[in-house]
Order: structure tokens, then sequence, then C-alpha cells
């Protein structure tokens, strides 16, 4: 386990064995919450315990939700927009058709998740979402790629190790050093998307557009790349080249 894994291992235990005392809530009273919550005054969901609980189609967007343990939640169709999510617990949530646009995700496990047809764009991601679903998300002009001026705990980056984004709209993109091994990208738009030095080993990129990506240094082996576009993508130094199916370069 490298220092990233330890770090967020660390810290999700720390979270979760500090929730013992968080107070449970229903929706009812939630949606109470949220009603009478203001910018200024924001409904103080603060490690709470609001696991499995049915809190879909709501505006969260007058919310702080910092460290809320939201496992199993149904969040779907519910709104985030703008907000900081670091350090929140949300294993296995469902965020189905979610707005997520311009939040912050840091330092958090969203594995096994749902978030087909959520719009993320614009966000910052720095999160382990290995096995969920992002199929048909809206991902563009995300910031999902290892700041490496800030690295001082190792290798920060967002992991999507056998992600389904079937579908996804990847447009201008900075997935810079992202781990995407296994990823189902078939018929994604990547276009303009950065994936410098990315793990890309076993992704499928059958039918996906990735007019003008940037792809140096990128591990592709055994990478489908079948009917991709591939008009103005930068391909140089990649590793793998030999065992990457599809790909004709010229």
């Amino acid at each position: 386990m490298n220092l990233v894994a330890q770090f967020i291992a660390v810290l999700l235990f720390f979270l979760i064995n500090n929730f013992s005392y968080a107070a449970e809530l229903q929706r009812s009273e939630v949606v109470t919450m949220l009603k009478q919550a203001t910018k200024a005054n924001p409904a103080n969901l603060r490690r709470k315990d609001l696991t499995k609980l049915d809190l879909s189609g709501l505006d969260f967007r007058n919310a702080d939700l910092w460290g809320a343990d939201l496992r199993g939640a149904n969040l779907s169709k519910s709104n985030f927009s703008g907000l900081v999510l670091d350090l929140t617990v949300m294993v296995g949530v469902n965020l189905e058709g979610a707005d997520l646009s311009n939040v912050s995700i840091f330092g958090v496990s969203l594995m096994r998740s749902n978030l087909s047809n959520a719009n993320l764009s614009g966000s910052r991601v720095i999160a382990i979402l290995d096995n969920s679903n992002l199929s048909h998300a809206n991902l563009s002009n995300v910031r999902w790629g290892a700041d490496m001026k800030n690295q001082s705990m190792g290798l920060m980056r967002a992991s999507l190790k056998k992600v389904n984004l079937s579908g996804a709209n990847i447009s201008n993109a900075d997935l810079d050093r992202a781990m995407l091994r296994h990823a189902n990208l078939t018929g994604a738009n990547l276009q303009n998307t950065t994936l410098y030095s990315a793990s890309l080993e076993g992704a499928d990129f059958t039918d996906a557009n990735l007019t003008n990506a940037d792809l140096t240094h990128a591990k592709i082996t055994d990478a489908n790349f079948t009917h991709t576009k591939i008009t103005g993508a930068i391909f140089k130094n990649v590793k793998g080249l030999d065992s990457a199916r599809g790909l004709t370069l010229k």
C-alpha cells in the first residue's frame, strides 16, 4: 500500500469511527433544515450520520456537509453545485442525475457509487471512484489531474479503475496522471482532454472521440482503440504501444 492509499485509509477510519456521537436525522428533518438555511447560515450537516437515507431531489447548496457520512444514501437528482464535499464518506452512494458542477471532492472514497447522468462539469475531484458508474455523465472541463505542486503526502490523483464512463462527456478535461485502468470509455467524448502520464492499461476506447487529446507519456498497454477518433491526438512517448489494439499511428 503506497503512501496515498495509507493516508486515505487512515483518514476514512478516523472519520467513520468518530461518527458514533453524530445525530441521526430523518429526511423530514433534513428537508426542514435546508428550507431554513441561507448562504450566511447554512444547514449544519457536518459529521452527521445520513447513511442510507433517501435524500433524493433535495437542494443542498446552502448546506455544510463537511465530514458527513453519506454511505449508501440516495442522493439522486439532488443539487450540490459549488459545494465543498471534502472528507465526506461517500462509498456506495446513489448520485444518479445529481448536479455536482463545480464541486470540490478531496480525500474521499466514492467507490461502487452510481453517478450515471450526473453533472460534474468544472469540478475538482481527487478521490477514489473505482468500480463506479459514470455512464453518460458530464465531466466537461473537470480538473481531476494531479497537482504536481502540492504532493507533500505522495501522488494524490483521481482513481477511476474499472469505472464505467461509456457515453460520458469528458471534453476539455484535465485527467493528468489519473488512474483509468480497465475503464470503460466506449463512445465517450474526450476531445481536447489531457491524459498526460495517465494509466490507461486495458481501458476500452471503442468508438470514443480522442480528437486533439494529449496522451503524452500515458500507459496504454492492452488498451482498445477500435474505431476511435484520434485526429490531432498526441501519442508522444506512450508506453505499451505495441500491445494497444485498433491503434494505427502515422
